[in-house]
């Protein structure tokens, strides 16, 4: 991100209509200082539009004021908290620095203090589902363009930047999230922009990668608390509403042994079956099953009903084997442990 930026700062400062902007004339320093901060602030727009897709690639979540905040977090920073700090250091070495820390101290709250009154503020920060890596290429591509070359055949690159934009404007969220190890389940609901999960979990870690992968805030919902689910201590079947078409989910939720005539019974009355144990091969739903032997040549895995279509954590990690689950010991070779 850090490079993305300075490529963006160096693009903007090499143009044309910049260097005139900042070419020496005669002017009050009023005017000048006015030009200083119109740049900044245009500066931090364009830093800004660089970072988003980046951020949405990898954090599902990008800032949208953080120009207008960098006018005055910059130079508060650079001017004021930065030259407090060092006059603090130095007269550390007499052990006079205290009232200068403190100086410093309320400068720092004053940042704390902007940065958390522009994070409150309404469309502050802009959620969306995972993007493809086809969409974070175009924006990466047309940004290049943009920095690269000079003149008008620069704006080119603004063609692959705009369809880029344009499938995100048109992506939606999975409609189920499974965990690698398929113990966590979230059901994404359009209506209230909410997501259902399978276990309540106090582990910020996981409730933060679901509701980042749906692109989604607030609280999360139980699964059996909510309307369209009945569940039981073992299993929760789960109706959805998708596309003008009713799918039906299995939900594993319990380790104790069930009948596996009764479980091949539901099995092929549902659509999906979804499970954080291995299931026997009698257990075949309409479409998918999702259990432990699936998740472990998979990765975590998100399913969009209407087009029926997965996406998997091995699709984007390649080899890399940190997101594999570990083999049965019966599948392991002799003498590996």
């Amino acid at each position: 991100m850090s490079f993305s930026a300075v490529i963006a700062i160096v693009a903007l400062s090499q143009s044309d209509w910049v260097r005139r902007w900042f070419a020496p004339r005669q002017e009050p320093w009023r005017t000048r200082a006015l030009r200083n901060l119109a740049m900044l602030l245009l500066t931090g727009i364009v830093i800004e539009i660089v970072l988003m897709p980046i951020a949405l690639y990898h954090f599902h979540r990008a800032g949208a004021y953080g120009a207008l905040a960098n006018v005055v977090a910059i130079p508060l920073m650079t001017l004021v908290i930065m030259p407090l700090v060092a006059v603090a250091l130095a007269l550390d070495l007499v052990g006079a620095g205290a009232p200068v820390w403190w100086v410093a101290g309320q400068a720092l709250s004053m940042l704390i203090g902007l940065a958390h009154l522009i994070s409150s503020q309404p469309g502050a920060v802009t959620k969306l589902p995972a993007m493809g890596l086809g969409s974070f290429l175009l924006f990466a591509i047309g940004g290049l363009w943009l920095a690269l070359w000079r003149h008008r055949v620069r704006f080119v690159g603004l063609v692959p930047a705009s369809i880029g934009a344009l499938q995100l404007a048109l992506l939606t969220p999975p409609d189920v999230l499974v965990s690698g190890d398929g113990r966590h389940v979230g059901i994404t609901d359009p209506e209230t922009s909410q997501l259902i999960v399978l276990r309540e979990t106090s582990s910020d870690f996981v409730r933060d990668n679901f509701t980042e992968g749906a692109g989604m805030g607030g609280e999360t919902i139980a699964l059996s608390q909510w309307p369209d689910a009945n569940c039981n201590s073992d299993f929760c079947v789960a109706t959805l509403h998708r596309r003008e078409h009713d799918w039906r989910l299995l939900i594993s939720r319990g380790r104790d042994m069930v009948p596996e005539r009764a479980l091949a019974a539901t099995c092929y009355r549902v659509e999906l079956v979804i499970a954080d144990r291995w299931l026997p091969s009698s257990c075949k739903p309409r479409w998918l099953k999702i259990d432990r032997a699936y998740l472990a040549h998979t990765g975590g895995v998100t399913v969009d009903l209407g087009k029926r279509e997965t996406r998997t954590v091995a699709q984007d990690q390649g080899l890399h084997g940190w997101w594999r689950q570990p083999k049965p010991r019966s599948q392991r070779k002799d003498g590996q442990d």
